[in-house]
């Protein structure tokens, strides 16, 4: 498969998706997940932090994806939503742990990470062939131009 990123804005793709699958739930398989990282903290100077300090904390990131494949495998294509936030700063709990892997459906992906505007978010395509790059092209003409299959109207 070859993977490429994708010059649309990740919103649109997820509000989008959001308005075909309540119109026909059957279009696309749709898979999302939520992982939340513990992370060093990098020895950066506008943060103003000794050695000790970085130590002592660490920085949560949360990392948001959802995937969007077509019912049919053989379609050959697949596109990925993938947002990360970074939370920051924290001190380590003492006997707290962080889950680290959930699953979660489109429209909590899109209520807890789209609407909210969290973090940075970019989106990927990956295809097998020119046949699955052309149908990938078509739907995401369809989604810039905001056009929805009569099912949806």
């Amino acid at each position: 498969m070859q993977t490429y990123p994708v010059d649309v804005d990740p919103g649109q793709v997820v509000r989008w998706i959001r308005m075909e699958h309540e119109a026909a739930p059957s279009a696309f398989r749709i898979t999302g997940r939520r992982t939340s990282e513990v992370r060093e903290i990098p020895a950066r100077r506008e943060l103003h932090l000794g050695d000790g300090e970085r130590e002592d904390l660490s920085e949560v990131a949360t990392i948001a994806t959802l995937e969007v494949a077509p019912t049919h495998i053989a379609d050959g294509w697949r596109l990925t939503v993938v947002v990360e936030d970074e939370a920051g700063p924290r001190v380590p709990e003492r006997g707290g742990s962080l889950a680290t892997d959930q699953a979660i459906d489109l429209n909590t992906f899109y209520h807890d990470f789209i609407r909210l505007d969290r973090g940075s978010a970019t989106v990927t395509a990956e295809v097998e062939d020119a046949a699955a790059e052309a149908r990938l092209r078509g739907l995401l003409d369809a989604i810039e131009k905001n056009r929805h299959s009569p099912k949806a109207l």
